[in-house]
């Protein structure tokens, strides 16, 4: 559905009928390659070192799609939280899907 919103009277898509959908946000801190054999042998208190480094930036996936990178940082008035600072914005031709 279209309506006249902009100027000179042009058809442009009233985003006002998307915006309460619900979409799904990961934060992806990292990853880590390891044979099948070692994944087993996981239990509890097992530590997975990841190939994300401290301080390096964090991918932002909306709905499969990296949309954006950055770092995590400790919410101060909520206990025991995490948050994100957006440091880069991916532009739309160098979106990856992830699976």
């Amino acid at each position: 559905m279209l309506e006249a919103n902009g100027a000179g009277g042009e058809d442009t898509p009233d985003l006002g009928l998307v915006m309460d959908i619900p979409v799904n946000m990961q934060v992806v801190l990292g990853t880590a390659t390891m044979p099948v054999g070692n994944l087993v042998k996981l239990s509890r208190g097992s530590v997975v070192k990841l190939e994300t480094r401290v301080g390096e930036p964090v991918d932002v996936i909306v709905n499969g799609r990296t949309v954006a990178r950055g770092e995590i940082v400790i919410l101060e008035k909520e206990e025991q939280r995490f948050g994100i600072t957006l440091t880069e914005i991916v532009k739309h031709s160098a979106r990856a899907v992830r699976n």
